[in-house]
């Protein structure tokens, strides 16, 4: 039953409505537009962006959506669908990792094989990243896989807790881990690029640095994992090298060596970015980070973190965000890659802590609601302050104080959990508010925000316009020029004061206001699809 009803709530979280929301931002647009185009062309080797080419990621991703869209999916399922399924194999690795490290520990409901699965898929990380149509959550997934692999490898070897074997079957498990190994770490090459190997690379060194224990890592290196990530990564590697001679330089050196040395890419942010926005991406299970601080603690003072799994799990979570912290360009889905072994803990240290402390778990139980209680009370006040996210408009049948209010309940509810030392009940609890908060987001709120974020019902609008070559945009946000080209089908050209025939042109308040002072609005214009307004511009007199 609680196996049931984990995998629900887990594929409810990544899966339902990946389609509530049009393509946002100009990310999910561009992405989507190249595997769009690969899928029609035939091409699938060079990623091109309004037929030229495009080499800000490698092509995982790519080929992944282009599959969705020779599929005829709707577009926001196809561009969406490889990131939720990216986030399901990582789920369902760390809960095979959680089964194989700790599987004897507790029963079933309490085991993290279990544990961590909910806490990864009912956390704003995966929730976002398995609706992005980006690369973050294909790089994480394959990470995750890869790293899994590393420990089962590390596990027979004796280095992670458990005896050495080297049994006839052992041997041959030991060659495929190393396949897998390498394979995986292939695909997150072709996710991100060369960041795969150095978040792996980093992960399983740090932990070497540690504990001195070099020689069970180097089996990491065997021909098998080299043959594998060779097989996997190279082929398009070499042939897009082949067939675009810039790539390398593009590629390589400006969006890998620039975009970490340099603030060129305008992404420049404080050291310890990092730190908040790991705990922002581990909401509403964020208290149970003191739980994993106390289960490290204590492995201290035990001396016996040498071999601990968890302490190879935490080197794989520290790394990405100690690696990238020192990066000139930042951006929140840079850490991705940490969010499934800190699920991973956060399921092990509240096992642990629950079944250890009736304080320690009222005290994790009550922190979980007051979480709760801060996302309410900042929804209500940011819902009064910005009228585009009204509460009334959204939920018209829960005002604000009522939110509120249920938040207190609910933490009360959870406190007299933690005071059962429930545990399955407590993670129950946030799942269900986890699920319930999501449908209505999908189902309410989302369909309000489509036209303020999203191109989608401006190019409904406008694709059966009658003379597309005079649809311009002028001063567009690069989220509304990108988004307005993959519905309309079509890039969307600059429109110049100096054009002296009549057009449509979609602009911002800013935009508009240039255009009447230059004299040649008509005196009409539609202001109801969000942000953009549509002017309709008269031909200049002869």
């Amino acid at each position: 039953m609680a196996l049931c009803a984990a995998a629900l709530v887990i594929l409810f979280c990544l899966f339902a409505q990946l389609g509530a929301l049009g393509l946002v931002g100009p990310d999910e647009p561009r992405y989507a537009w190249i595997a769009r185009a690969m899928a029609e062309t035939g091409d699938w080797v060079t990623p091109r962006l309004y037929g030229h080419p495009w080499f800000e990621k490698p092509v995982l991703y790519y080929w992944a959506a282009a599959l969705g869209f020779l599929a005829h999916l709707p577009a926001e399922w196809a561009a969406r669908l490889p990131s939720a399924l990216a986030a399901l194999a990582a789920a369902f690795a760390i809960g095979w990792l959680g089964w194989k490290h700790y599987g004897g520990e507790a029963p079933l409901e309490r085991s993290p094989a279990l544990l961590a699965p909910v806490i990864f898929s009912t956390s704003v990380a995966a929730i976002a990243f398995a609706r992005a149509a980006t690369p973050d959550m294909l790089f994480a997934a394959s990470l995750t896989l890869a790293i899994a692999c590393a420990s089962g490898l590390l596990r027979r070897s004796g280095a992670l807790r458990g005896a050495a074997d080297s049994t006839a079957s052992a041997q041959a498990r030991n060659t495929l881990g190393l396949a897998l190994f390498g394979a995986f770490l292939g695909l997150a090459v072709l996710a991100k690029g060369p960041a795969g190997l150095v978040l792996a690379g980093g992960a399983v060194g740090l932990w070497v640095l540690a504990t001195s224990q070099w020689r069970a890592a180097l089996p990491l290196l065997r021909p098998e994992a080299i043959a594998a990530f060779c097989v996997v990564a190279l082929p398009w590697y070499v042939l897009c090298a082949v067939r675009n001679p810039e790539f390398v330089r593009v590629f390589i050196f400006q969006h890998n060596f620039e975009r970490y040395l340099t603030p060129v890419f305008q992404h420049k942010q404080p050291i310890w970015f990092f730190v908040p926005i790991a705990l922002l991406a581990l909401i509403p299970w964020v208290p149970l980070v003191l739980a994993a601080a106390q289960e490290g603690l204590r492995l201290w003072r035990e001396k016996s973190w040498t071999k601990s799994p968890g302490f190879f799990f935490a080197c794989w979570a520290i790394f990405p965000v100690v690696f990238f912290s020192f990066s000139q360009s930042k951006l929140p889905g840079y850490i991705l890659p940490a969010i499934p072994p800190l699920a991973l803990l956060l399921g092990v240290s509240a096992s642990r802590a629950f079944q250890r402390s009736r304080a320690v778990a009222i005290s994790l139980s009550a922190g979980i609601g007051l979480v709760w209680i801060g996302l309410a009370v900042y929804f209500v006040f940011a819902s009064r302050s910005t009228p585009m996210t009204n509460m009334v408009h959204f939920v018209p049948w829960l005002p604000g104080e009522a939110l509120i209010a249920i938040a207190v309940l609910l933490t009360f509810v959870l406190a007299m959990a933690g005071a059962g030392r429930n545990l399955p009940m407590t993670v129950a609890i946030c799942a269900v508010c986890v699920v319930a908060t999501l449908e209505v987001a999908n189902v309410v709120a989302l369909s309000s925000l489509d036209p303020i974020v999203s191109a989608r019902p401006q190019a409904a609008m406008l694709r059966n316009d009658l003379r597309p070559d005079r649809v311009f945009g002028y001063r567009l946000a690069r989220a509304s020029q990108y988004g307005l080209a993959f519905y309309l089908r079509r890039e969307i050209p600059e429109w110049s004061p100096g054009d002296p025939d009549a057009a449509l042109v979609l602009t911002t308040s800013d935009g508009f206001n240039e255009i009447v002072k230059s004299g040649r609005f008509s005196g009409d214009f539609d202001q109801n699809y969000g942000t953009v307004l549509l002017v309709p511009v008269e031909a200049r007199p002869r």
